[in-house]
């Protein structure tokens, strides 16, 4: 049976930056949590960040586009993106290592597949806020959906369990 790496707050787990969750209700879900498939993490937590804690968001120049935690670690030092709280602190080296420890886990239970919380700066998957705290999208991937995609970890978002269902029924029939 394949593993699914799981933000935690999906489960449940009151990590979100308000202290919340966003617990997915699904019978597709409720179903893999029955057969012990999803492993929860929260980067931001694993990462360093207590909750609450301040929203953030990532910053960077309008024309860059998030693609890579290599991009971003090498941007890291020229200050150009940076996961940025509300209050203007920069939380980025959390965000990162948050994103290796997710990877690990990942590695170590040899897991092939990540549901990851859409929009999030860690978590987004295709599209993430705009680092305005307007609540602007904008294209591009979290920290740790970025690292884990470059590792060959496939990522979806809440709202794509229905394709990540026929992904793994193809790899399990």
């Amino acid at each position: 049976m394949e593993k699914v790496l799981v933000s935690a707050c999906l489960l449940g787990e009151a990590v979100r930056y308000d202290g919340k969750d966003n617990l997915v209700a699904s019978s597709l879900w409720q179903g893999w949590q029955q057969e012990g498939r999803l492993v929860g993490i929260c980067p931001e937590c694993a990462g360093g960040l207590p909750t609450p804690r301040p929203p953030a968001e990532i910053r960077r120049p309008p024309a860059e586009i998030v693609s890579s935690v290599a991009d971003i670690q090498a941007s890291h030092s020229q200050a150009s993106i940076r996961v940025v709280t509300v209050t203007g602190d920069d939380v980025t080296a959390a965000f990162v290592k948050g994103a290796e420890a997710a990877l690990r886990l990942a590695r170590d239970a040899n897991i092939r597949f990540a549901i990851l919380k859409a929009r999030s700066p860690s978590c987004g998957k295709g599209q993430i806020y705009d680092g305005s705290f307007s609540r602007t999208l904008t294209d591009g991937d979290g920290i740790t959906a970025a690292l884990l995609s470059r590792h060959g970890i496939e990522v979806f978002t809440e709202y794509q369990l229905q394709q990540l269902a026929e992904r793994l029924a193809r790899l399990e029939n």
